[in-house]
């Protein structure tokens, strides 16, 4: 999508100095912040763009393209950590750049680019940030979506949103998979990778032990896939499963990348993974039960939307990280056989384009 007619109005599209983005660090959510890269390098195409991010999130980057460099800084959640900000606001002041992006809504992201003494901080109004910004935006709660939130402070001001955003991409070169595969002694056949893990009980999916016993009966080799968190998960999906499912959980998101690239199908919760599967042009399943696919579903669409369909629940989407209401039906309503065979379906579909 072109969207360069939103910005004929820009006189600075000369200016040479970088762009920095503070984005939200959640996994999904720094996945989709590729879309305001997008947009900024539309807008000013010979202006480098930088990426504020933690060590966890770090590995997205050299798979982002338009993206320059990550800055990896980890600062603390529960506290302000003032040594670890003036450092921060010091390395940025040496990269000399002219504006900076603050997508998060606190004051403590806004902290170090007002001691950089960035010309240029752009940020929507929220919590007492008067002095840390000096380009307010206005009307954010206007807004329907978390991507039109962000992406809108890439554009200028006052502009409309597009009927469409250019959506979040993650490319990785074929033979960096085929070297994963090979580190990792898997074939070379189509896969499926599940991810069961989630920010947040109520957003995962009761029966992945079960689907993986189905898929292995197929024939299909399974992956889980996920963080160190999803470890006892993992382990209860390769005892259902058997010797054809393969535990990739581990600590280097990196490793999760790799997966999902090399995957055929990836079948997801609402989480990060799901959102890199999406980006990475990797027919993906999104399973959603308390939350919203409109507002949470990834920009680059999904090969399928899983949603319990048995019933109206009233509850349904409630947003809640645990379930206060109707024992959650909302995930445990959608079968194990009816996820596979969609499954099934999707690797045909993509099998058939494939071949012609």
């Amino acid at each position: 999508m072109n969207i360069d007619s939103q910005f004929s109005g820009d006189t600075d599209r000369s200016d040479p100095r970088p762009i920095l983005i503070i984005p939200y660090m959640w996994i999904g959510d720094f996945v989709r912040n590729h879309t305001v890269v997008r947009v900024l390098k539309e807008r000013w195409p010979n202006r480098p763009v930088d990426l504020l991010t933690t060590s966890l999130c770090a590995p997205l980057v050299d798979y982002m393209p338009g993206v320059r460099e990550g800055i990896a800084w980890d600062l603390p959640r529960g506290r302000l950590a003032v040594a670890r900000q003036f450092a921060l606001g010091k390395l940025l002041r040496e990269r000399n750049y002219g504006t900076a992006l603050v997508l998060p809504r606190t004051w403590k992201a806004a902290i170090a680019p007002a001691l950089a003494g960035i010309p240029e901080r752009v940020g929507f109004v929220g919590e007492f940030r008067f002095g840390l910004l000096n380009r307010w935006r206005w009307g954010e709660k206007k807004l329907p979506r978390f991507i039109d939130k962000n992406a809108a402070l890439a554009q200028p001001d006052g502009a409309p949103l597009p009927p469409e955003w250019p959506v979040p991409q993650l490319r990785v070169p074929a033979e960096d998979i085929v070297r994963w595969r090979q580190a990792n002694g898997l074939g070379a056949g189509a896969a499926v990778a599940l991810a069961p893990g989630s920010v947040g009980v109520s957003k995962r999916w009761t029966y992945y032990p079960e689907a993986a016993r189905l898929l292995v009966e197929r024939g299909l080799e399974v992956w889980v896939v996920g963080g160190p968190g999803e470890k006892g998960l993992a382990q209860e999906i390769v005892a259902a499963g058997g010797p054809g499912v393969r535990d990739l959980t581990g600590n280097d998101l990196r490793n999760g990348v790799l997966a999902m690239a090399a995957a055929g199908v990836a079948i997801s919760n609402d989480s990060g993974l799901m959102h890199i599967a999406a980006a990475l042009g990797t027919p993906t399943m999104g399973i959603f039960g308390p939350t919203s696919p409109y507002l949470w579903a990834p920009l680059n669409g999904l090969a399928a939307t899983v949603v319990q369909d048995k019933s109206v629940l009233s509850c349904q989407p409630c947003q809640s990280t645990i379930c206060k209401m109707n024992d959650h039906r909302c995930m445990r309503d959608i079968a194990a056989s009816e996820v596979v065979g969609i499954a099934e379906r999707v690797l045909a579909e993509t099998a058939a384009k494939v071949e012609n």
